[in-house]
């Protein structure tokens, strides 16, 4: 990216008070060496990490990682600038291209974060790809791409970041303007807002808000009775809570979890990505890494990843946290699962729960 291009960038993030590029940061060392810890704040964290459990790294050197889901036996995450999908296996010192192109499949301008972000397993075990550069929600199988959403009332989706299923197959997801170049100002933009939309099975899309200024991670409670959105706004990061009506429509916005006190100098990362556990416990990335907090929106602790974090979710039996923290990949055992229909029948081994 050109200097003058790369500036310009710089200064609209500011200014909008988005996270910007996250890789170019200029407190970040070119090389950073991991520092991270577990921080206990309440006695209810122990039934959810186990005291001495650890941050391991697992793989590094990525631009911006992302989107992780396990996904046959493996775990699947986006390198967003790098415009790939990489593939980390137990026993891997390093993670392997699984797919590129992933979200921008033509070279195309205009685009500052061209790649996939947030992935997906449905039902049948498929996977579902939010793609920047294309624009959409998309299943990718057989090597083939099949489009779930592109657009609504006929225009083009922004870059849709991160997804959540429902039982009934439905999909949720958000549509902030991060791959785009310039954000809202860019000529691509034909969405006059960042919205959170659904994909029925039939194909249909509907619009549920267009109240957040840039709504990010996206996770449903156990019940599937509330909906949760990351909002990745630098002026008002924070984490809202809908109730889902028994339609699928969204209703009662309310703050869930203001993490803007926790925006203190040297602290990296915002609003992000988001899971919920089996207990209805929210993981979200947030200032300092992840933050475990409880269904009534309270702060137990923290994993404190010393990075900007992206994105998380379980994997292994389900109760391995994956975490994706700008140029690494980490994880962390836990003593909950995930919640949601790829966890359901699932309980993880010689783990108390």
């Amino acid at each position: 990216m050109p200097p003058s291009r790369l500036l310009a960038v710089l200064l609209f993030s500011a200014l909008a008070g988005i996270p910007g590029l996250r890789a170019a940061a200029p407190s970040a060392p070119a090389n950073p060496v991991f520092q991270g810890r577990i921080e206990r704040l309440d006695s209810a964290f122990d039934a959810l990490v186990a005291p001495g459990a650890v941050i391991e790294v697992l793989a590094e050197g990525f631009n911006w990682s992302e989107g992780p889901v396990w996904f046959e036996g493996a775990l699947l995450f986006s390198d967003v600038p790098e415009n790939v999908i990489l593939r980390w296996a137990p026993g891997q010192r390093q993670a392997e291209v699984f797919l590129r192109p992933s979200g921008l499949l033509t070279p195309t301008p205009g685009f500052r974060e061209p790649g996939s972000n947030g992935l997906a397993r449905d039902a049948q075990g498929r996977l579902l790809v939010c793609q920047h550069g294309e624009r959409r929600v998309a299943r990718y199988e057989g090597g083939r791409w099949v489009t779930l959403a592109d657009r609504h009332a006929g225009r083009r989706f922004n870059s849709p970041n991160d997804l959540a299923l429902r039982r009934n197959g439905d999909v949720y997801f958000t549509d902030p303007p991060y791959g785009l170049e310039k954000l809202n100002e860019s000529p691509l933009k034909e969405q006059p807002h960042h919205g959170v939309y659904r994909v029925e099975p039939s194909g249909r899309v509907t619009l549920l808000t267009a109240s957040l200024t840039f709504p990010n991670g996206i996770g449903f409670s156990p019940d599937e009775r509330r909906l949760y959105v990351a909002v990745s706004d630098g002026r008002a990061p924070r984490i809202v809570a809908y109730d889902v009506a028994a339609d699928g429509t969204l209703a009662g916005e309310r703050l869930f979890f203001d993490a803007l006190p926790l925006r203190q100098p040297g602290v990296r990362g915002s609003c992000d990505g988001l899971k919920v556990d089996h207990r209805g416990n929210v993981w979200a990335t947030g200032p300092g890494g992840v933050l475990v907090l409880s269904p009534e929106g309270k702060l137990l602790g923290r994993i404190l990843t010393g990075q900007a974090t992206g994105n998380c979710a379980w994997g292994d039996d389900g109760g391995t946290l994956y975490i994706t923290a700008d140029m690494f990949l980490l994880r962390v055992r836990t003593r909950v699962r995930g919640a949601g229909p790829e966890w359901d029948q699932t309980t993880p081994a010689s783990r108390k729960l």
